[in-house]
């Protein structure tokens, strides 16, 4: 009769909640993908409404590409926000200037000086993911700057160690790194107007929210999204923040040592969109309350 009481009062204990039982569905979603793919991945995804954080190799170190430019945004915000730099300073480059790969300025610049501002260098930067504005913007900022910002958020696996387009550094290991969970991270600073200040926040976001790459093309029509991807040989990355209207997420995503051009962050994204759009829709116990009861 003990034994009976006993496992009738631990019965309480043992139930689970579907929203579990889905986010462990997630998780095997994410190792299947990554089991399939040829490479080496890592995902970190933040709830923004719970602050609940899911990973799958979080904490892989690898190469950035084009993603480490926000890093470098940030800290030139650091800068506009002390005064030290301005959004219509303006900046003159010539061919000298120019780092080859992704962009447009590189086609703009001739013989002749070509003045541009601030802003403009950011919003080709992060829009296009323009490497000679990128340079100049490193330059103006300097590389030590965005590394004592990450350093001061907690973010030590986060490092700028060369500019665009420099593969004797890449080839010495002078690699730009940083993780999922500390990308992710970075990204939630920004969605909560945490990071450098409000506004400084807010205007990051409005150029994020330019970007067109992986996570909008997977994400369904109308949800939107302030990321920013990054492409090397070998690697693929993305993150940003996911405005799905009543649970936005950030999610960070890092794919390295890929065999070809094999990338599977849309199908990251769609799983993990899936996952928040019925979280969004259901009450505790999966009663899916967006739609009338007929």
């Amino acid at each position: 009769m003990r034994a009976i009481l006993a496992f009738l009062i631990a019965l309480p204990l043992l139930a689970q909640e579907p929203a579990a039982l889905l986010e462990a569905k997630l998780m095997e979603r994410l190792r299947q993908i990554d089991q399939r793919f040829p490479g080496v991945m890592g995902v970190a995804v933040i709830d923004l409404s719970t602050g609940k954080t899911l990973t799958l190799n979080g904490d892989l170190v690898t190469a950035q590409a084009s993603l480490i430019k926000v890093p470098v945004l940030a800290a030139a915000f650091q800068k506009i926000e002390a005064g030290a730099l301005a959004l219509d300073q303006k900046v003159e480059l010539t061919e000298k200037d120019k780092a080859g790969g992704s962009g447009t300025l590189d086609a703009r610049l001739g013989p002749q000086p070509l003045t541009v501002t601030v802003e403009e260098l950011l919003t080709l930067m992060i829009r296009d993911s323009d490497n000679t504005a990128t340079n100049r913007i490193i330059a103006l900022v300097g590389m030590d700057s965005v590394n004592q910002l990450m350093a001061q958020l907690g973010l030590r696996a986060t490092r700028l160690r060369r500019v665009m387009m420099d593969s004797a550094a890449a080839k010495r290991n002078e690699e730009n790194t940083s993780t999922p969970l500390e990308m992710a991270r970075l990204f939630e600073f920004i969605y909560r107007e945490r990071l450098i200040s409000r506004n400084a926040s807010r205007r990051m976001v409005e150029m994020l929210k330019l970007v067109r790459a992986d996570f909008r093309a997977a994400l369904p029509r109308g949800v939107e999204s302030a990321s920013k991807p990054g492409s090397v040989p070998g690697v693929r990355t993305e993150a940003g923040i996911v405005y799905l209207e009543g649970r936005p997420y950030v999610l960070s995503v890092m794919c390295s040592l890929i065999e070809g051009n094999a990338n599977p962050i849309r199908d990251v994204v769609e799983a993990v969109h899936s996952y928040f759009t019925r979280i969004s829709q259901s009450n505790r116990y999966g009663h899916r309350v967006s739609e009338p009861i007929y």
